[in-house]
């Protein structure tokens, strides 16, 4: 049976580091994870408890397909305390997870063809869902000296763009836009008619100034988020989207078509978690420690060309004086050092092969005990 032309994506290169990890696992090793951008925390226990309530309570059945009004409501009130911004809980659109929201955006925004322009390095599944829907991505390569976040001068030479989604803190560079650089780039957009998109998922989780929301700038762009990073509940697989008034329908219409709803028992710990507000930051402590340590200790074991990171859980470090293949070399940390990072080729198909992205989410003994591993492999390369 033939496959469509769409469906050949190139794969997700950190979830194959993943399963040559849990491979090696199986093989009785001890491997420090440091490819994936998942927290070694538990969803909060405020979270928890209150779903082995609703489960006790009764069934868990279907809800209406744009969320449960009162985590719609949550939503909005989450906002007003970190943004100062008021929101009509009608414009939040609860999503299974990030992903979804992602379908739900591109398939509402574009067209068959459109080209929508990302920045490289970026999230790999952007790229790869855009062509699944027949888009065009368009890699926007975004400079060393701009802490590798596009700006509008990267855009003015390109042609056609119908869309254009950042992020702030990005993955895999950790980097934030301020305020003035994300309004230069929504003003660029709004001028030229291209949809922005502003992924947020790593809101929240930030060691220095605050990230700036698209939404404290416009009203006119899409906003997505999730509660798989700052609120730690990645396998819940539960997010959500922000959009214009007069979007809502169109983007109802699709969820009710693709998803029927978000799963209803991940949508019950979700407006719990809102109020677990102690042990979430709690844990955003344990970040700004390893980042700490991390920032201490790569340079110690060969990794200097990094670039403090501004939020997330990632460092994304230049290894061009180490390697040009930089798929091989994470092969070779993990076979060697048991260690698994993240080749740069999955976030920049274009330099990525000469850069590693190395995440900290984990707990900090993990931490101390990988940075020993590659010190220690370093010593003998």
């Amino acid at each position: 049976m033939r496959t469509s032309a769409r469906s050949k994506v190139d794969p997700f290169i950190v979830m194959d580091v993943m399963e040559a990890a849990r491979a090696a696992e199986a093989a009785g090793r001890s491997i420090i994870h440091m490819e994936v951008g998942q927290p070694g925390t538990a969803a909060p226990a405020g979270a928890r408890a209150a779903l082995i309530r609703a489960m006790e309570a009764g069934p868990l059945g279907y809800t209406v397909a744009l969320g449960l009004p009162e985590l719609r409501a949550g939503i909005a009130g989450l906002y007003r305390r970190w943004y100062g911004v008021d929101l009509d809980p009608a414009r939040v659109i609860v999503t299974s997870g990030s992903s979804a929201a992602f379908l739900l955006a591109f398939t509402a925004l574009f067209d068959a063809g459109d080209r929508v322009g990302l920045g490289e390095p970026g999230y790999p599944s952007y790229r790869q869902i855009l062509r699944a829907l027949s888009l065009t991505p368009v890699g926007i390569p975004a400079a060393l000296e701009n802490r590798l976040q596009p700006v509008p001068a990267d855009l003015a030479p390109v042609e056609g763009l119908k869309g254009l989604i950042v992020a702030s803190p990005g993955n895999p560079s950790g980097t934030m836009l301020d305020r003035a650089a994300l309004t230069a780039l929504i003003d660029h957009c709004r001028s030229r008619d291209i949809s922005f998109i502003s992924d947020e998922i790593y809101h929240g989780i930030q060691y220095g100034a605050h990230a700036t929301s698209a939404l404290e700038i416009t009203q006119d762009a899409y906003v997505i988020n999730s509660f798989s990073k700052f609120f730690s509940m990645t396998g819940w697989r539960i997010g959500w989207m922000v959009v214009p008034e007069d979007h809502i329908r169109t983007v109802e219409r699709l969820a009710q078509n693709m998803f029927i709803c978000p799963p209803h028992a991940s949508q019950v710990a979700a407006l719990a978690a809102l109020d677990c507000t102690d042990e979430l930051e709690a844990n955003v402590a344990v970040y700004a420690e390893n980042r700490r340590l991390m920032l201490e200790g790569l340079p110690r074991a060969g990794f200097a060309k990094i670039a403090p990171p501004d939020g997330a859980f990632y460092i994304y470090a230049d290894v061009s004086d180490l390697t040009r293949d930089s798929r091989a070399f994470a092969r070779e940390i993990l076979e060697q050092a048991g260690v698994a990072v993240t080749p740069g080729l999955d976030f920049d198909p274009h330099r990525g092969g000469q850069w590693l992205r190395f995440s900290y989410a984990r707990a900090t003994a993990d931490i101390v005990e990988g940075l020993d591993r590659l010190r220690a492999f370093a010593n003998r390369r």
